[in-house]
């Protein structure tokens, strides 16, 4: 894999870190461009992308936190240095799911300040949402990070020993989870970018995009790689954090979809 593009000096340019960039930027002009149609003004959407990117951020780093303790024991300065203490630079170990959350909160306190109606505002921050998905899960496989459980499947892919795939789980074929999250994430973009062709009743695209992503999610995660530490059992298998939250964003989907069932646009 190539979790390190390229080189300038000293500085490394990350795979991840490059399309996880890329994803936000074309991302929040993307959507700026979308906010006039539904009545939101383009200056609300920049203002909002730097809530959007730190909540993200800070999300993403907390749940990763909670469900890894025994990694920061004894160094939880780790937590939020960038200079860790093993002498490399950057922050590693986030977990998406704790972004979006926060994100999903941050917007919602944003939208009453600014007087926005909150719904207008996710569905059009939608497709980018899972342009952002699609995009940098394929910085995730060249990282070899978010990987999957071993497999015999023709399209199982060997990650090399130096990568944290490889690290786990040494010469194994393993499932691409990455890719099929990155696969997902470019559909999900495409069923939106349809479905807003016609008008809608607001909150019909968000919560077809929750019950999609959702479901999803729960699906891929049973092909994925994770410590016993962040799994509990229910029902005589092992389900994960991240798998909850996705349930929850899926009942969330259907309540929102139910309540929407015979409204007038």
């Amino acid at each position: 894999m190539y979790p390190t593009l390229f080189r300038i000096g000293i500085f490394e340019i990350h795979a991840y870190g490059l399309l996880l960039a890329l994803s936000f930027v074309i991302g929040i002009y993307w959507s700026a461009a979308r906010a006039p149609r539904r009545g939101i003004a383009r200056e609300h959407i920049l203002d909002l992308a730097f809530v959007t990117v730190i909540s993200a951020i800070l999300g993403s780093r907390f749940l990763y936190v909670v469900t890894h303790l025994d990694e920061f024991r004894g160094r939880w300065l780790d937590v939020i240095n960038p200079v860790q203490s093993d002498g490399t630079f950057g922050i590693g170990g986030l977990t998406m799911l704790g972004g979006v959350v926060l994100v999903l909160l941050s917007m919602i306190l944003f939208c009453r300040i600014r007087k926005l109606n909150f719904v207008r505002v996710a569905e059009t921050l939608a497709p980018s949402f899972a342009f952002g998905e699609g995009l940098t899960r394929i910085g995730c496989f060249l990282n070899g990070c978010c990987f999957g459980k071993a497999c015999s499947q023709p399209w199982a892919v060997v990650f090399p020993l130096n990568s944290p795939a490889g690290a786990a789980l040494p010469e194994a074929h393993i499932h691409p989870t990455q890719l099929y999250s990155s696969l997902f994430g470019f559909i999900l973009m495409l069923i939106v970018l349809r479905l807003d062709r016609k008008r809608r009743p607001d909150g019909f695209i968000m919560s077809v995009f929750f019950i999609l992503y959702g479901l999803f999610r729960i699906i891929v995660d049973f092909f994925r790689y994770y410590e016993e530490s962040v799994q509990f059992p229910l029902f005589g298998t092992q389900f994960t954090i991240n798998q909850a939250i996705s349930f929850l964003m899926v009942v969330c989907g259907c309540i929102l979809l139910f309540r929407l069932k015979g409204r007038k646009l």
